[in-house]
């Protein structure tokens, strides 16, 4: 029995380690496709970021291949492997978490932010715009200034450490990091029209307008990462991912 302070598997993990087990019984066999992503989220009655995440998670552990409009493929039967790591979140959650946080620290900057940040903002703003067909890293690490800036401004060091701790968990986990790479792969870059509005707002001391931009921002994100991830390129398949999309875009009505 766990202890009452024993975390449980993340969702995706419990969906991942329940593929591995009909992987092993040779439920699925290798070189079969896996079950359309839809149906997995009905047999295992979660949503189908859960699954992508669960078959990504698959796919660092060499027990699947993700064929882009084809489908997912087994392609080992893993004895021995190790398992998905209790600390990587997943980006789903990770970014709405993000947009919760962040877009309230958002609202709470605008009333209180120097002209001194204002102008570090800027600064970034000029480097996102800059880096936008160089080095990605680069232009990541832009990004981060430009949303750590506000946290800062904030005047509250629990905000800004809370959204530092998103920010690390994001750099450290390997299921994130490989979800944005695809996103990157795919052509999208974070958008420096989207952060120019927030700094609109921000340097209008509007609360209201930069907590809803903000939020906007990061829900892009989240659509950004659907998009790019999706692997059955069929007109049958967005629609389904947009069912998906509607429990995320919830986060934008909360105030």
């Amino acid at each position: 029995m766990k202890s009452a302070t024993e975390k449980l598997p993340r969702l995706y993990q419990q969906v991942a380690e329940k593929l591995v087990t009909l992987i092993k019984s040779e439920k699925y066999t290798v070189g079969m496709r896996l079950p359309a992503e839809r149906d997995l989220a009905a047999m295992f009655n979660v949503s189908r970021p859960t699954i992508r995440e669960a078959v990504i998670a698959l796919e660092l552990e060499n027990f699947v291949e993700v064929r882009m409009g084809s489908g997912v493929y087994i392609i080992e039967n893993n004895e021995g492997k190790s398992r998905f790591s209790d600390k990587d979140v997943g980006p789903f959650e990770l970014t709405e978490a993000r947009a919760l946080f962040e877009g309230e620290a958002a609202a709470l900057a605008a009333t209180m932010i120097t002209d001194e940040e204002l102008a570090e903002l800027a600064e970034t703003l000029d480097e996102m715009a800059c880096e936008n067909n160089n080095d990605a890293d680069t232009h990541e690490a832009a990004d981060k200034r430009f949303h750590m800036i506000i946290a800062r401004a904030t005047n509250n060091s629990a905000i800004s450490t809370v959204i530092e701790e998103l920010w690390d968990e994001r750099e450290s986990s390997i299921l994130t990091k490989r979800m944005y790479k695809t996103v990157r792969d795919s052509g999208v870059k974070p958008s420096v029209d989207e952060h120019r509005e927030v700094y609109e707002a921000l340097k209008a001391h509007d609360a209201k307008s930069a907590r809803a931009l903000m939020r906007a921002h990061l829900m892009r994100v989240i659509d950004s990462i659907l998009q790019a991830t999706e692997v059955e390129a069929v007109e049958a398949a967005r629609k389904q991912v947009l069912k998906s999309r509607e429990r995320y875009s919830k986060t934008l009505n909360l105030i």
